[in-house]
């Protein structure tokens, strides 16, 4: 009877930290869901979102002083910019949440680590 006992509390904790694991997983899904991140470079400024699509994007007046290649390269460099700075506040948030050096954690800044490297220096 008493390692039925044990058993069964084994299995009521386990079950306790999986649920308390789903739960943390879901309010992280919900704190990234809501992120967005902003660069701004001389001549544009972006804003991405959760996915590190572009949500806005501002042009300066004085891109005109550049050549289409050039205003080209600029919006990229700022947008690639302000999706690597999201990477940075997905790192935070899975900090938070679920913790840096967990499955899931490491899981999710792999995935936004691969998917929005941090920039080099431009050639233009």
């Amino acid at each position: 009877m008493k390692d039925i006992d044990a058993a069964d509390e084994w299995l009521q904790d386990w079950t306790a930290r999986i649920d308390a694991q789903a739960a943390r997983a879901a309010q992280l899904a919900q704190r990234v869901a809501g992120l967005s991140a902003h660069a701004r470079g001389d001549y544009a400024a972006v804003t991405v979102g959760a996915n590190g699509q572009v949500v806005d994007l501002r042009l300066d007046d004085r891109m005109y002083e550049l050549s289409p290649r050039d205003l080209s390269a600029e919006i990229l460099a700022v947008m690639r910019s302000a999706q690597a700075s999201l990477v940075d506040l997905v790192a935070a948030e899975v900090h938070d949440t679920v913790g840096s050096d967990s499955s899931t954690g490491q899981a999710v800044l792999d995935g936004f680590s691969r998917r929005f490297p941090t920039p080099g220096p431009s050639h233009g």
